[in-house]
């Protein structure tokens, strides 16, 4: 069992940045596949960024590209996902995701919202 808590969220400006802290509890945490997913008002979640379990793996969603970066501490059972270059489409509800590989989400957190101005 994986319980995951995301942090980091908030408003900011066009232009500006935000880090998102997706905290774990349980012993395994390093087993796992980590996603951060966004879903905006009247859209589908997507997939915004993955990382392998070791970290040496990444995804990004071709919108993300260049502007986020994904990254994850197994001493802090952390995954963070640094956001800069912020646009007012990327406004959105973010949650993470663990899965014992890159196809799976077992396990979500509550999400967080970050909301961009223009």
């Amino acid at each position: 069992q994986v319980q995951l808590v995301e942090s980091g969220g908030g408003l900011v400006q066009a232009g500006g940045s935000l880090r998102l802290s997706c905290a774990a509890s349980g012993p395994t945490f390093s087993s796992y596949s980590i996603g951060w997913f966004r879903q905006a008002p009247g859209k589908e979640r997507e997939l915004v960024a993955r990382i392998g379990s070791s970290g040496g793996v990444t995804y990004y969603a071709d919108s993300v590209k260049g502007r986020f970066t994904i990254t994850r501490d197994n001493a802090k059972n952390t995954v963070y996902l640094q956001m800069n270059s912020l646009k007012p489409e990327d406004t959105a509800v973010y949650s993470c995701a663990a899965g014992l590989n890159r196809f799976r989400n077992d396990y979500w957190g509550q999400g967080t919202q970050v909301t961009v101005s223009s």
